[in-house]
């Protein structure tokens, strides 16, 4: 059995060492063939040299260098097209996913699961991280109708026929746990215990993490158009319902001079409507629009082989 263990490098140039070290003392007493494939999603601090170290000095670490920075899930997208293992571990550089847990994983995928997740039960990540995304899972949970888990993340093991299915989704939007509940298989979670950021600070920050979401929901979801043609048909129901109004009211002699004020609020309103339904249709044909164009998911500038 081969073990192949996929992990993005971005801002982490100091722990590179010490995560190889850590996979290494937990392959061998495991006594399987195991390839680390670290991807450099051009890391502005030079992590490229140190992967480069590494795989001089350990054949079983494979180096991939990206020419520029696109994104941490089209880093995996890279490392998962290259891998050759019976089972895949996926998992960040930063070593809040402990490598000691990969046995347990590994374990637990021998009882005839193809995907076993890492449950963080106890996330050690800031207060307001925690807070979006436990939001962000929520939402993305309600506008894409199904179950979300905001103690999971990329970090599990997962079979060669789970990940040969993921690689054959080739969408300019990648969002590697999504992919891999869309393929389906025999899945399962185990708790496993979550370590501190020792080095550095994530790159996600509320910016990045709030475009993430938005092309997830665009990528995964057609809700926001359903729920704005329920807002169309029920802004058309009130203002039916307020020109009756208005007529009976004339009718009656209680209005002798139609209002300028409720003339200028009903074409704010109505304008700024369009305009909303505008917008969330323009972000799907601009997605369709990046699709269409076939673009490479990722383009490798170097390589340690």
């Amino acid at each position: 059995m081969k073990v192949s263990v996929v992990s993005p490098v971005y801002r982490s140039k100091a722990l590179v060492p010490e995560l190889v070290a850590r996979i290494r003392a937990v392959m061998i007493p495991l006594g399987v063939d195991w390839e680390l494939i670290l991807v450099d999603d051009a890391c502005p601090e030079g992590s490229w040299d140190v992967i480069v170290a590494e795989a001089k000095a350990d054949h079983h670490v494979r180096g991939f260098k990206l020419s520029r920075n696109f994104g941490q899930h089209y880093a995996i997208t890279a490392g998962l097209d290259r891998v050759s293992g019976d089972a895949v571990v996926v998992m960040d550089c930063d070593l809040q996913d402990r490598p000691e847990e990969i046995p347990r994983l590994l374990e637990e995928m021998r009882k005839g699961y193809d995907v076993v997740l890492a449950r963080r039960v106890d996330r050690k990540d800031g207060f307001f991280k925690k807070l979006f995304s436990r939001l962000f899972y929520r939402t993305l949970g309600y506008l894409t109708g199904s179950e979300q888990d905001e103690t999971v993340g990329n970090f599990g093991i997962y079979s060669a026929a789970v990940i040969t299915e993921v690689r054959r989704l080739r969408e300019s939007i990648r969002y590697f746990p999504t992919m891999v509940k869309w393929v389906g298989f025999r899945t399962t979670k185990l708790d496993v215990e979550h370590a501190g950021r020792t080095v550095g600070k994530s790159s996600y920050n509320l910016n990045r993490m709030l475009r993430l979401a938005m092309d997830i929901i665009l990528a995964y979801s057609d809700k926001p158009l359903r729920m704005l043609v329920k807002f169309g048909v029920i802004v058309a129901v009130l203002s039916l319902v307020l020109v009756v109004y208005t007529l009976v009211q004339w009718a009656l002699g209680d209005i002798t001079v139609l209002g300028y004020a409720s003339l200028i609020t009903s074409i704010w309103f109505l304008s700024g409507c369009m305009m909303i339904t505008l917008g969330v249709v323009g972000l799907y044909v601009g997605k369709t629009f990046e699709g269409v164009k076939d673009r490479p998911l990722y383009i490798i500038e170097r390589t340690t082989e």
